[in-house]
């Protein structure tokens, strides 16, 4: 595994928050980001469809050279991580699940809300999540239609953003919730805007950094980790995208600040998959 890049995918941008959150952690490490923008979101997709999607991607970035990879997705680590797991048993994998666990240890009122997509909500993991960790702990939930959308375009602060937020937020405030749970990439994003609606004595939880000090942990003793000056991995960060590679050049900057070498990639061509869909 010495000197292999970390690859880490999504459906879209969502994942550049757990690549900021990377990159803080692990600054003297190099980088592939590959967002699946031809078929974002993935949270209405099947989940035989997603899995399908994560199968040929973990097959290109493991062909670009990465060395682990971090599903920085909750609608495809709770679709394919398992699979993935076993398809390729000597690589190691990072996944995201919902952070219910640290939610119902520090709830006050025992009222949680959760913003996740429906996929994540319906699959087995978030289930597994929930039976062993949500005991007595009241949960929320909303899919939050459009967020996903508003986040793939920039649109951060935005009218329509706050009002999907506050359609999913409002009648969770209204029961008593003081922590929210986001349960998908994107949504970190809009902690400031969340924030907002909450006020402060709701806490927002943000996975993204549990998830790089995971990454660190499955690293260590297998080489050395170099501690690099604050933005030297952003100058190590290659992108790669299914859809327009300067349209997501430009989000990145405005999301992450990292400006980073953009290439695209074609379903059929660069990745092959089994999916009717694609």
């Amino acid at each position: 595994m010495e000197n292999t890049p970390i690859g880490v995918f999504d459906s879209g941008v969502g994942g550049l928050s757990v690549l900021r959150a990377l990159r803080h952690e692990l600054p003297g490490e190099s980088f592939i980001y590959f967002a699946d923008q031809a078929h974002v979101p993935y949270g209405p997709r099947p989940l035989e469809q997603v899995c399908a999607f994560s199968e040929a991607i973990t097959r290109y970035l493991l062909g670009q050279g990465a060395g682990l990879i971090v599903v920085a997705c909750n609608t495809a680590s709770a679709a394919a991580l398992h699979r993935l797991r076993e398809i390729f048993p000597q690589t190691p994998f990072v996944g995201m699940e919902p952070a219910v666990k640290p939610a119902a240890e520090h709830t006050r009122s025992g009222r949680v809300g959760v913003l996740a997509t429906p996929a994540t909500f319906q699959g087995a993991l978030y289930a597994s999540v929930v039976e062993r960790f949500a005991n007595g702990v009241q949960l929320f939930q909303n899919t939050c239609p459009g967020l996903v959308a508003q986040i793939e375009a920039g649109e951060i602060e935005s009218p329509r953003t706050r009002e999907i937020l506050d359609h999913a937020l409002g009648p969770m405030l209204a029961e008593g919730i003081d922590t929210v749970v986001l349960g998908c990439t994107h949504y970190p994003f809009v902690i400031p805007l969340i924030e907002q609606i909450t006020g402060p004595g709701v806490r927002v939880i943000d996975p993204a950094p549990a998830i790089a000090r995971q990454a660190r942990r499955l690293l260590e003793g297998k080489r050395d980790l170099e501690a690099d000056a604050p933005g030297e991995a952003a100058k190590r960060t290659q992108m790669i995208t299914t859809g327009a590679a300067e349209r997501l050049a430009e989000v990145a900057k405005k999301l992450t600040g990292i400006e980073a070498n953009v290439k695209g990639a074609k379903w059929g061509v660069d990745l092959a998959c089994q999916s009717p869909s694609v």
